[in-house]
């Protein structure tokens, strides 16, 4: 299994990290949230933001592409789980919702989640997800406001 170093540089994720943990807490080995999945895991955003990819694939690929987080969003609690998990396939949706920051304003980050996830052998080996991109614009400001020029009538 691959090693993700330098946890330390994941603390803006970690209410996420533990919200996940819990989740899937009985039904996948391993201890941290990178220790879940497996390394050639796929990961699939499917409702998502401009800019952030559509899929990643294997364990390191997905620790690099959350490890700048911090520099954006810090989290401060991650709640309401809800967690349905069918047996016989192996799928695993859960439901949850997040609050933090914004790292450069200071600005209220609130989101909501559902990833649909694949385990097998006990590990992840597929996670689909799903935010609300429009909360991540507000957050973040984006698109930056424009002027509207309403051309004058005669």
């Amino acid at each position: 299994m691959t090693a993700i170093n330098d946890l330390d540089n994941f603390a803006a994720l970690d209410p996420f990290f533990r919200i996940i943990e819990e989740g899937l807490n009985g039904l996948v080995e391993g201890g941290h949230f990178f220790d879940l999945l497996a390394d050639d895991v796929v990961f699939d955003y499917v409702i998502t933001v401009p800019g952030y990819p559509r899929q990643v694939v294997g364990r390191s690929a997905v620790a690099e592409l959350y490890r700048p987080y911090g520099s954006t969003f810090v989290l401060h609690r991650c709640f309401d789980l809800a967690v349905h998990h069918d047996r016989e396939t192996g799928v695993v949706v859960l439901e949850y919702g997040s609050e933090g920051r914004v790292v450069a304003t200071g600005a209220a980050y609130a989101n909501r989640y559902i990833s649909v996830l694949t385990i097998v052998d006990r590990k992840v080996t597929r996670w689909r997800d799903y935010l609300d991109p429009i909360a991540v614009f507000e957050a973040v400001g984006w698109p930056p406001p424009t002027t509207v020029r309403m051309a004058k009538r005669t």
